[in-house]
């Protein structure tokens, strides 16, 4: 059976934000698939999270916001996981 891939995350951060740079670092090392926007590009995105990067999220859902730990994002992936093959159509 092929694995289920996790989904696009979005990860809001902000330049010189070391909270930031760490989820990237272990968002990379758990093998998520992340953008990563910076929200002073935007003044909705600076709107919406300026004041809480890092800010990862699925379309408008956020799922964590400030330190996103190894053992946070491990959780987080799990869940994704298993939403993911909940919606997935059974084949066969």
């Amino acid at each position: 059976m092929p694995l289920t891939p996790l989904p696009v995350l979005t990860l809001y951060t902000r330049l010189g934000c070391h909270l930031c740079e760490q989820a990237q670092a272990n968002l990379t090392r758990l093998e998520f698939r992340v953008q990563v926007l910076d929200v002073d590009l935007r003044p909705e995105w600076q709107q919406r999270y300026g004041h809480d990067v890092p800010v990862l999220t699925l379309d408008d859902r956020v799922l964590a916001r400030g330190v996103l730990s190894p053992g946070r994002l491990s959780m987080i992936k799990v869940q994704l996981l298993r939403a993911a093959e909940h919606s997935r159509p059974s084949g066969g």
